[in-house]
């Protein structure tokens, strides 16, 4: 049996968008945790102060803002963003080391940031959406979790609103009903994206092996 897996190929970055509470970041956890798929995790830049149980390198690579300014500058970061007054970015050379070498990727980002890494990187972007069931069961979810106040919430709720508009820019979308077929319905994804024939940088070499080859008769 011919192993797939030693026909070259270039990575993928998987991204996975969704409203708070719809299931982008555990089923984010629940793939890249999985040792089978080999995900690497994309490690952002930040100028915000690095907090006492943060690991810089792990949770984020923590630089000045000047550091910052200068990687914008020479156009080095497949996405940017401020949030209350700090700065955070994708590295692309990092990125493109991992890609050029066959492994993927996966990215846990908004709408705003995908457009960007696509700009970029179009070719090599799986993109996902994450859908809740309704509305009122998002509702439910972020109340469920106890960790933010009532006028959070309801911010939530609006927010997430704008962003499910925007579904239909990203190549697929899971409703998350049920975690689990959620998750099957990702490692669907994600075979075929890995069989995909523009991915595959060795597949050439290999066909041409096979015609080389006696009929064997």
């Amino acid at each position: 049996m011919i192993d797939e897996t030693r026909i070259a190929r270039r990575g993928l970055i998987l991204i996975l968008s969704s409203p708070s509470g719809a299931g982008k970041t555990t089923l984010t956890r629940a793939i890249a945790g999985d040792s089978s798929w080999a995900l690497e995790l994309s490690i952002s830049v930040t100028t915000r102060a690095r907090r006492p149980s943060e690991i810089d390198g792990q949770h984020y690579h923590f630089i000045e803002r000047e550091a910052f300014e200068d990687l914008r500058a020479r156009d080095d970061l497949l996405e940017s963003a401020e949030v209350h007054g700090n700065f955070y970015g994708t590295p692309r050379r990092p990125v493109e080391k991992v890609l050029g070498s066959g492994r993927d990727m996966i990215f846990d980002i908004d709408y705003q940031g995908t457009r960007q890494v696509r700009s970029k990187l179009s070719g090599d972007v799986v993109s996902v959406f994450i859908l809740p069931p309704s509305m009122a069961e998002l509702r439910h979810r972020l109340e469920r979790r106890a960790e933010d106040s009532a006028e959070t919430i309801e911010r939530r709720l609006a927010n997430a609103r704008t962003e499910i508009q925007r579904w239909s820019e990203y190549d697929y979308v899971i409703v998350n009903d049920d975690l689990q077929a959620a998750f099957k319905s990702l490692q669907g994804i994600l075979a075929a994206e890995r069989l995909k024939r523009t991915r595959r940088t060795g597949l050439a070499a290999f066909v041409d092996g096979l015609l080389a080859e006696g009929d064997g008769a």
